[in-house]
């Protein structure tokens, strides 16, 4: 089927909290927890970091995991996975955001299984059930569509599709979990295509794969995981990172 290859894009600058892939959860920094449980993704045969910063990577050397020099000029993740993937012979490359410590290793091989399955397809990504209106309405909770196929329709920071009639107890919408899988000659071209108007209009990068004609497989998974993107989303990692260690010691074997 090919080699797939894992790479997570990791900056230290970022707007709402710097030096996040370093942050500590539970006695290691974020970025470890994404490597490591990325690694247990069964279809996944290497992960490598990508970074351009020296903290990062030393943090990444530290506890053995293998990581990557980039530009530091790239305007997107997307655009660091690809410096790295230029240099790769892999046919598969999974692009994983570094802000998912508690990722489950399933949801890595339900965004691969597509392009498996299927070498004419350029790329896939995951969603998770909306059930709650308020995630509906956030535009920080982006919102995917697709046909019968799976293949997406639109991706909005708006909610859609509208229900013009009260829903039953189907979810609300979907909400697109921003893992990425690329064939990589695809992830190459991809990433040489100028930005789109929805694109720009949305800010989000997906669309310019819609807008350029290429399919998206979306395949549903059951929950979606924690992201860090603020100090509040930090303090709440840390707290299920301890809540989950004490549930592991109360259903451990009795002495």
């Amino acid at each position: 089927m090919g080699s797939i290859v894992a790479i997570i894009p990791a900056r230290y600058e970022s707007t709402r909290l710097p030096g996040k892939p370093l942050a500590m959860i539970d006695g290691k920094p974020m970025i470890q927890h994404v490597y490591e449980r990325t690694a247990a993704a069964a279809l996944v045969g290497r992960v490598l970091v990508a970074t351009d910063d020296a903290r990062i990577h030393a943090a990444v050397r530290a506890f053995g995991g293998e990581v990557v020099c980039t530009k530091a000029s790239h305007r997107s993740g997307t655009d660091r996975v690809a410096e790295v993937a230029q240099a790769l012979d892999d046919r598969v490359i999974v692009n994983v955001q570094g802000d998912v410590p508690f990722l489950q290793p399933e949801m890595v091989s339900a965004c691969v299984a597509p392009l498996i399955d299927d070498p004419a397809l350029p790329m896939a990504t995951i969603c998770t059930p909306i059930r709650d209106r308020e995630a509906l309405a956030n535009p920080h909770v982006v919102k995917v569509v697709t046909d019968r196929r799976g293949d997406a329709l639109y991706f909005s920071r708006s909610p859609i599709p509208y229900h013009r009639d009260a829903a039953s107890d189907a979810p609300l919408g979907f909400k697109h979990i921003g893992l990425y899988a690329y064939q990589r000659d695809f992830l190459l071209a991809f990433a040489r295509l100028e930005p789109t108007p929805l694109e720009r209009a949305e800010s989000l990068e997906q669309l310019r794969a819609l807008e350029s004609g290429f399919r998206i497989r979306v395949t549903p998974v059951a929950t979606a995981s924690i992201e860090v993107d603020t100090r509040e989303d930090l303090e709440r990692a840390r707290a299920f990172a301890l809540h989950t260690k004490a549930e592991e010691v109360s259903d451990g074997p009795e002495r």
